[in-house]
């Protein structure tokens, strides 16, 4: 008898166990996608909208230093805020054991000031991040939901539109971004960075997308970050992961130095063979990449570029040309440095020292 009950026990619990439904954020289950794949092998169901907590801080030029906590389930918060139904709403996520409150999402808020006037509302989910990953990953699900539900009482409160609305998230917060696109079709535009799956319809790989430049530093150097200690130490155990905020800030008042070019892979975009820009201009990767999505008429669009090794990390490509007068050989060197109106380069050898030069018109290098 004993072992009948704890087989009902066993049974009830797998049926609860495929669904949970919240009120004003709808059902959850855990069907494939979300369990029983590769990236998901394990059934699991998100938490509770209070247990996860998600929080709205908003951030505008009028309060660019202090955000205003706002939230939809009481939209007076709104309406006593510096919300300005009139402009672009920027929604910035973090990913896992992260938290909304850290400085690169209010610091890349403070960027966007600089070059435009947009509501910036940075997401913390830090309730429901800060756990097994694959719990979270699970919990990503009600933070789109979240989004979605908040633009959704935008659009009925201020008659706002999607169309009005770019989600930027990092890394596991994609998800939350795919979600709240899901569930609220016409967003103007969804941006997700940290990831290696090419999902979107221009896909930027810096540096080859796998190892970046300064991420291999002394240790010691590398905690003592000049942005502190603590921004030292995440860029000491997640280097290569971290990177693509960065990247992504410099972006937002650098737009040239971030150009895409167009390649079939990194190993031949390094031999220069996919270098000029074509005629209709590179994509810029980050910030003002949807400039360019009309460029894109099918398929997904991989480019690649180059970074800096530390702030600021925008780099700029140049073709030079040398033309050698004479018919006879001569052993030397070439150095070449970029001078402007900010200042000039160091010297960079294009021509290692005793190479025979041999004229022939002009010789590109």
């Amino acid at each position: 008898m004993l072992g009948i009950w704890i087989l009902a026990l066993f049974l009830l619990g797998t049926a609860r166990g495929k669904e949970v439904c919240f009120e004003r954020l709808g059902c959850f289950t855990d069907d494939i996608p979300w369990a029983g794949t590769i990236e998901r092998p394990v059934a699991k169901l998100p938490w509770s909208p209070e247990k996860i907590n998600t929080r709205f801080l908003l951030y505008t030029k009028n309060n660019p230093n202090n955000f205003q906590e706002i939230t939809a389930i009481n939209p007076a918060t709104i309406s006593y805020s510096n919300f300005n139904p009139s402009k672009i709403t920027r929604f910035i996520t973090h990913g896992f054991v992260d938290q909304g409150e850290e400085n690169w999402l209010s610091d890349m808020c403070r960027r966007m000031f600089e070059v435009e006037d947009v509501n910036c509302i940075c997401i913390d989910w830090s309730s429901g991040s800060k756990c097994q990953y694959t719990q979270a990953s699970h919990n990503i699900r009600v933070v789109g939901a979240e989004v979605a539900y908040f633009i959704n009482v935008l659009m009925e409160q201020y008659g706002y539109s999607p169309s009005k609305v770019h989600f930027i998230a990092h890394s596991l917060g994609a998800h939350a971004a795919g979600e709240t696109g899901r569930r609220r079709p016409g967003l103007a535009r969804i941006t997700g960075f940290g990831m290696n799956q090419a999902i979107g319809h221009l896909d930027f790989y810096p540096n080859g997308g796998i190892q970046m430049p300064g991420c291999k530093k002394n240790p010691i150097s590398q905690i003592v970050d000049i942005d502190g200690i603590w921004e030292g130490t995440r860029d000491f155990v997640a280097c290569n992961h971290l990177r693509s905020y960065k990247y992504y800030s410099d972006s937002i008042i650098s737009p040239d130095g971030f150009l895409g070019y167009t390649c079939a892979s990194y190993d031949i975009f390094q031999t220069e063979n996919c270098f000029p820009c074509p005629k209709g201009r590179c994509p810029q990767m980050g910030h003002y990449a949807d400039k360019f999505k009309d460029t894109v008429t099918s398929g997904i669009q991989k480019l690649y570029l180059n970074t800096g090794e530390a702030k600021d990390f925008a780099r700029w490509r140049y073709k030079v040309s040398v033309a050698i007068a004479g018919k006879s050989k001569v052993s030397g060197y070439v150095n070449i440095a970029l001078y402007g109106a900010g200042g000039n380069t160091m010297q960079y050898e294009i021509v290692q020292p005793n190479a025979a030069l041999t004229y022939s018109g002009v010789n590109p290098y």
